[in-house]
């Protein structure tokens, strides 16, 4: 039997077992298999990017590993090609944790004697017309921390700037995203990951039947407003929290107090809501607006 007649057996094997409505079937993910080819059209580089750190703490945990991997994208929103990726570890001032090793595989002799190099990580960023992460909010001040190029481009998130919960969609980690989509795949190393992010900005949402990557970029360009709730009443921190504000404890990214992210045109009704609600009389609260250059940083608005 050729490898050819064995991946059709077990191909008519998946589906019989998904037929029956007994089993669901994950099948390996292969980007390549997700590519579209190109039909001319023009394109633009965005580049997905995955980090491993020794923590949790984007202020002091150091990066030990990171992955950055090229993609091309047409305007019509599809993936067309797939470039070799920037790849690099990085041994850090103290020991990697334990439990940092049992996530990623990663251990102090992998990665000793290496360093980042920067100006090749600059050098290669540079190409790039937006940067998507999984959870952005994780790896962009991490990398921010090691060079200004980081700061200085769009960034988006494919774990934040999707409406997956109005989707149907559970979870929001890659490999239960990716799940759901019948794929599984290596996790919690930057290369892997990176392939995986990709592939899935090439999924179709099950709902709308939009990109993912489509519902990124969309979500990207379309700016929100931070809110400050600043001197709210103490009493009412329960109330802020169930609806989605959260606390700001550094002033470098604006006063004291809880905060939250709104789309543009619903503005009015959170500083309504604010007035009614929380502060009980009309006040000027603090707010600025957020487009992708800002989304996900760490940095002074």
């Amino acid at each position: 039997m050729t490898n050819t007649d064995s991946e059709r057996c077990l191909e008519d094997l998946a589906r019989r077992l998904e037929a029956s409505g007994d089993f669901r079937v994950l099948r390996r993910l292969k980007l390549s298999q997700r590519i579209e080819p190109s039909d001319g059209v023009q394109t633009r580089t965005g580049m997905f990017l995955d980090v491993e750190s020794t923590g949790l703490d984007v202020r002091v945990s150091e990066i030990i590993e990171i992955s950055v991997t090229p993609f091309e994208y047409g305007l019509d929103e599809r993936i067309v090609s797939v470039g070799q990726p920037l790849h690099q570890f990085n041994e850090p001032a103290d020991p990697i944790p334990a439990e940092i090793t049992a996530i990623t595989g990663l251990t102090d002799e992998l990665v000793a004697g290496h360093r980042l190099d920067i100006p090749a990580i600059e050098a290669f960023v540079e190409q790039a017309n937006i940067i998507i992460a999984h959870n952005a909010a994780f790896d962009r001040p991490l990398v921010e921390r090691i060079s200004p190029i980081f700061s200085a481009k769009p960034w988006a998130c494919t774990m934040c700037d999707v409406p997956w919960k109005e989707e149907g969609v559970e979870g929001r980690r890659l490999s239960e995203l990716l799940s759901g989509f019948k794929y599984f795949f290596d996790a919690h190393r930057a290369v892997d990951d990176c392939e995986a992010g990709i592939a899935l900005l090439t999924m179709t949402l099950p709902k709308s039947g939009e990109r993912v990557l489509s519902s990124v970029l969309r979500t990207a360009r379309q700016p929100t407003w931070r809110i400050f709730a600043d001197a709210a009443p103490f009493e009412m921190k329960d109330v802020l929290k169930h609806r989605g504000y959260k606390w700001n404890a550094d002033r470098a990214l604006g006063p004291r107090a809880w905060w939250k992210e709104v789309p543009s045109d619903l503005v009015d009704a959170e500083v309504d809501f604010l007035q009614s609600e929380i502060f009980r009389s009309p006040v000027r609260l603090p707010m600025f607006e957020i487009t992708a250059f800002q989304r996900y940083s760490m940095r002074a608005i």
